[in-house]
């Protein structure tokens, strides 16, 4: 069955001046202040659309990457994933960094970077951003 989530932001004034809240609706856990300056320069407590989409990605590759391995036999103890979203002013996304590291009971680093590959091209999010290049640093722990 398909889901859908919703997100909503209200903004007020200009690009450069101006600010606003995105708040998650679907699953009510908060709203989040969002302005020009905290996706082009620091964020000083704001969140950005790209710290967003990192959420977004680093949880989907996570999610993927675990049931791909589920799948295989060999259950991750743990996934720890870190996306890198790149803006770049006048260009918008310029890239996408996914960092993993996992604890694989009995998995080598090369069936697992291979698991980490499929799950990166796989993972419905890293589909719906194909339009970015996508990297990927994995790395097995012992």
């Amino acid at each position: 069955m398909a889901t859908t989530r919703t997100a909503t932001t209200n903004w007020a004034g200009p690009l450069m001046g101006g600010s606003g809240t995105v708040a998650l609706d679907s699953s009510g856990v908060g709203s989040f202040d969002v302005t020009w300056a905290s996706r082009a320069e620091d964020p000083n407590g704001r969140t950005s659309p790209e710290e967003l989409i990192a959420a977004a990605h680093s949880s989907c590759f996570s999610m993927a990457l675990s049931h791909g391995l589920a799948g295989a036999g060999t259950p991750p103890e743990t996934v720890q994933t870190q996306a890198d979203v790149t803006f770049q002013p006048g260009e918008g996304i310029t890239g996408i960094v996914l960092r993993v590291k996992a604890r694989v009971p009995g998995l080598s680093a090369e069936d697992f970077q291979a698991a980490a590959e499929n799950a990166k091209a796989n993972c419905p999010v890293s589909k719906a951003l194909a339009g970015a290049p996508i990297s990927l640093e994995a790395e097995l722990l012992a």
